[in-house]
């Protein structure tokens, strides 16, 4: 794959949720598709309430139609396994993330649907994954970062299949708190994978549809930057999710979307500390949890915030492209 094709598939998915968005974000407005901020959060959200949401939906739009255009250029390509999988994840979470907006939408409060039901559909999408990797004799063994080991799980493998998939898209989800934190973080991320697959010449359909993410979150962050005009809402952090965790599966790099994807274990691990402190203690660690409220909470602006985690994900995202291409 070369270099022009990269930037091609970058420029075409970040054109098409520009251009996309101006049409979106009214339509949504005069559907009164606004967000519905949850009153235990910063007062400072409160005036975001009403702002549409559901922008997702462009992104995931962006990245399909990227992918589809780019891909035809080779037909063998087009119905390849590893294509349908990632539109398969993609379109699939982002239908779970969907309905969960529009619940909370309808019914005018911050809870859309339970987290049981969220994690049925998530478990089902996931396990389809499982069998249709199964099913094409996918290796089951994992690659340890930085070394020429690895090893063979087994039948175990389809549960980690689960983990990461499941994992990921509430990561993700539980990160998506402030103007742009998502967008920039994410992107950051899949352009390391996207480097490591075209340093190795991993399947083009993949890094095609890696670098498409990464231009179509930052045709999104044009309207989702600080103060948003739109949202990505559910249907977007719950399909991103899943995405980078496929991607990762597909790439055969698990364990290094713990380092490159640091920024989304680290807001996760802050929500399992702030549970464990709370119900154990009955006193919190940190003022807020995820973690980027706790920063707001203790005086940084938004933006002070979203940039600190942005160096931080570039941080991670360029030790993880280390390892794996440079060591």
């Amino acid at each position: 794959m070369s270099q022009t094709l990269i930037f091609i598939t970058i420029a075409v998915a970040f054109l098409i949720a520009v251009l996309l968005s101006p049409v979106l974000i009214p339509f949504l407005r005069r559907l009164k598709f606004g967000q519905s901020i949850r009153e235990e959060g910063p007062e400072s959200h409160q005036a975001k309430s009403g702002t549409p949401t559901m922008g997702g939906v462009m992104i995931i739009f962006s990245v399909v139609a990227t992918t589809l255009i780019l891909v035809l250029r080779d037909p063998q390509t087009l119905f390849s396994t590893e294509l349908f999988i990632l539109l398969f994840v993609l379109i699939g979470y982002g239908l779970i993330g969907f309905l969960d907006d529009f619940i909370k939408i309808t019914k005018k409060r911050n809870l859309g649907l339970t987290s049981k039901q969220k994690m049925f559909f998530q478990l089902i999408i996931a396990i389809v994954v499982y069998i249709i990797l199964s099913n094409s004799t996918f290796p089951t063994d994992i690659a340890i970062p930085g070394t020429n080991y690895s090893i063979d799980l087994g039948w175990a493998y389809g549960i980690l299949i689960l983990i990461m998939l499941v994992g990921a898209s509430n990561a993700v989800n539980l990160t998506d708190g402030l103007d742009g934190l998502v967008a920039g973080t994410a992107s950051i991320a899949f352009a390391a994978f996207g480097i490591i697959g075209w340093a190795f010449g991993m399947p083009t359909e993949v890094v095609i549809f890696t670098f498409a993410v990464v231009g179509a979150l930052l045709g999104f962050l044009v309207f989702n930057s600080h103060p948003a005009k739109v949202f990505m809402g559910d249907t977007g952090s719950l399909a991103i999710g899943a995405a980078i965790a496929i991607v990762a599966i597909l790439m055969k790099l698990e364990i290094l979307l713990i380092i490159i994807g640091g920024v989304f274990v680290i807001e996760t691990l802050s929500v399992i500390i702030q549970v464990i402190s709370y119900k154990t203690t009955g006193k919190r660690v940190f003022k807020m949890s995820p973690l980027h409220h706790h920063y707001e909470l203790v005086g940084w602006s938004e933006w002070r915030v979203v940039i600190t985690f942005w160096v931080v994900g570039f941080v991670c995202a360029a030790f993880g492209v280390y390892i794996e291409v440079l060591m």
